[in-house]
């Protein structure tokens, strides 16, 4: 559910109680959403996964994507790519 940050101010033990409750409250300010009220003992889904052993983090630092050829756009970008496609198969059957 979600509550405006001034709805939640004047009735913070009940949106509390409903936390308590398993509820999850999405608090927004001005529509837009920038914290959630959940329960103490809520566990998030990657924690869940990694504790059961569906998944397991990665012990690398997250790494930037690779340094291709940047490309500046002079025109619409849909056709930017119609010719990077074009050059790309080019190349590839020779």
């Amino acid at each position: 559910m979600d509550v405006a940050i001034s709805e939640l101010r004047a009735n913070l033990k009940s949106y509390v109680d409903r936390a308590r409750s398993g509820e999850h409250v999405v608090v927004t300010e001005r529509g837009v959403p920038v914290a959630r009220l959940v329960p103490a003992d809520h566990e998030e889904l990657l924690d869940k996964l990694e504790r059961e052993g569906v998944l397991t983090r990665a012990t690398r630092p997250k790494t930037r994507a690779s340094k291709g050829r940047r490309v500046k756009a002079t025109g619409p970008v849909a056709d930017l790519v119609t010719e990077m496609r074009a050059e790309r198969d080019t190349r590839v059957l020779g």
